[in-house]
Parts: structure tokens; C-alpha cells; sequence
């Protein structure tokens, strides 16, 4: 286990960490994380590496902006010193994030990607597959997306008017005067894009809902969540069911619900990592 520094176009690090196999493997998972995704909140990330390592495959766990509330890093192209974090998240940098971890691994010669994503961070590889249909991606497995409409269903409609009146008298890097949900301190244009731009908001339960991002992967892949998931409106498997049923490739994907745990897999981390080690291989054999 290293960790490991990827370069975004706009010239931000991002740290990760290679769960790397001590042969030369092949094939690597890159799972992104969603906010505050970061190992401390996600103890599954270790089950998951040390697994599919005991079964010859790499393993990166892909912090982005938001793994934490902050975190110090460095901007190569301005040179500069940089704090990110889900304080000052902009979704439109999720493309960004992403396809920099893409890039690490074609750069490392791996023959076999397979781009994952927990929670908001699946809703990233929604979208970063919706726009890029790259064939060095072989496969997407999708943990937990987040139904961005549930989670912010508490914000007040006070608190979306203030967000909207901060935004439009430029405000917009200034910091909310409220956390947003009840547990995010963020800048107001993070808010806003919480709240009202729709790029990350590409999953619901409602059949009649946004479903355009998802209807434009090609991919094959995966979803797995746990049944008892608090972020789906109380229907954990028909949420899942319901984003499967929008992608052209349904019939081809792979459903995995894990019984009796929640959105971070509580009592049931081994679990997770034994069923992606077993839909990879999986995935292998039919090459």
C-alpha cells in the first residue's frame, strides 16, 4: 500500500492510495470516493484492497476534492499551495478528477481498468461515463449512488432562498452562514451546486426522473448496494433496480444487494470485497 499523487488538468494533486499486488498485475480497480469518502468513514476501502491484492488485482482508492471537509495539497500549474475539501467542491471539476486517475493508471501500463464509485462518487463515474466513452475503461461497478434529492430534501426553503440570494449578489466564495444539510460547511457556490445544478444529480427514485446521463453510458458494469441503504427513500433495491432499468447495457449488468447493511456496508465489509473479487473475475474468464 503507497500513496500516490494525480495530476488534474486544472493542475490540482489529488492523493490515492495503490493497494498494489507484488507481481505485475494487469488489472486495476479504481474505486472514487464520495464526500467525506475518506478511510476513517470507510473502513471498507481496506477490506476491498487487500482482497482483490490476495487475488492478483491492484487497487486504487481515488480521494477527490471532497474525501474531507479540507485537505492541503498543491496546484503544480500556479505553483501554489491549495486547500480543497467538500468546503469549497465544485462538481464541475468531477470530470477532472476522475479521468486524472484514468490517466495515472494507463500510465502505469495496466491492460485492465474497471472505474468504480462509492456514493456521491458514483454519481461522478455516472457522469464521467456519460461524456467519455473510453475504451481504456473496461467495466464500471456503481457502490451506493447517492440520491441527491433525498439528501438535500431537509434543506428549508429559507435556506435555498438565502443560497440563491448569496449566489446572485456574488457571494459566491464567500461561506454559507448555515451547514448545508446539517453537516456540510461549504462556500456558497458548493451549496448551490448541491442544491440546483443538475450535473451530479443524475439518479432518482422516480422511474419519470433525469435518468439523460445515465441513458448515455455504454459501458457494462455493476451495481451493488446494501438493503438497508438510508440515502434511497426506503427502497434501497428498487432504487438500484430503477437506475439499471435507464442503462442501454440493463440486460448485461450485474445487480449485487448485500442483505442487512447500510450505505458504508456496516458488519458486512468482507462481504462487499469477496463479491467484487468475485464479479472481476468473473468479468476476466469471460474475455
Amino acid at each position: 500500500m503507497k500513496e500516490i499523487k494525480v495530476k488534474t488538468h486544472r493542475g490540482v494533486l489529488l492523493d490515492g492510495v495503490l493497494f498494489e499486488t507484488t507481481g505485475n498485475a494487469d488489472t486495476l480497480l479504481i474505486a472514487i470516493t464520495g464526500i467525506h469518502g475518506n478511510f476513517y468513514s470507510n473502513p471498507f476501502y481496506y477490506n476491498i484492497g487487500d482482497t482483490l491484492n490476495s487475488g492478483g488485482i491492484d487497487f486504487i482508492y481515488a480521494q477527490t476534492c471532497d474525501a474531507f471537509g479540507t485537505i492541503d495539497t498543491q496546484n503544480v500549474v500556479t505553483g501554489k499551495d491549495e486547500v480543497i475539501g467538500s468546503w469549497n467542491e465544485r462538481f464541475a471539476d468531477s470530470e477532472d478528477d476522475v479521468e486524472a486517475y484514468i490517466n495515472y493508471a494507463q500510465e502505469q501500463g495496466y491492460k485492465h481498468i474497471i472505474l468504480a464509485g462509492h456514493s456521491l462518487g458514483a454519481n461522478k463515474v455516472i457522469y464521467y461515463l456519460s461524456r467519455h466513452h473510453d475504451p481504456h475503461v473496461e467495466h464500471f461497478l456503481l457502490l451506493s449512488p447517492a440520491n441527491l434529492d433525498y439528501m438535500t430534501s431537509g434543506v428549508t426553503k429559507l435556506e435555498r432562498e438565502i443560497v440563491k440570494r448569496l449566489m446572485a449578489c456574488g457571494a459566491a466564495n464567500e461561506m454559507l452562514p448555515f451547514p448545508l444539510m446539517g453537516w456540510v460547511r461549504c462556500k456558497v457556490a458548493t451549496a448551490h451546486d448541491w442544491l440546483f445544478d443538475s450535473l451530479l444529480n443524475n439518479v432518482h427514485t422516480s422511474p419519470d426522473g433525469d435518468f439523460s446521463q445515465v441513458e448515455r453510458i455504454t459501458h457494462t458494469g455493476a451495481l451493488l448496494i446494501g438493503t438497508y441503504d438510508n440515502f434511497t427513500d426506503g427502497d434501497p433495491s428498487g432504487f438500484l433496480r430503477n437506475i439499471n432499468a435507464h442503462m442501454p447495457t440493463a440486460e448485461y449488468n450485474k445487480m449485487i444487494f448485500i442483505e442487512r447493511t447500510g450505505h458504508t456496508y456496516q458488519q458486512k465489509h468482507q462481504e462487499v470485497a469477496d463479491k467484487i473479487l468475485k464479479l472481476i473475475n468473473d468479468w476476466k474468464e469471460v474475455k
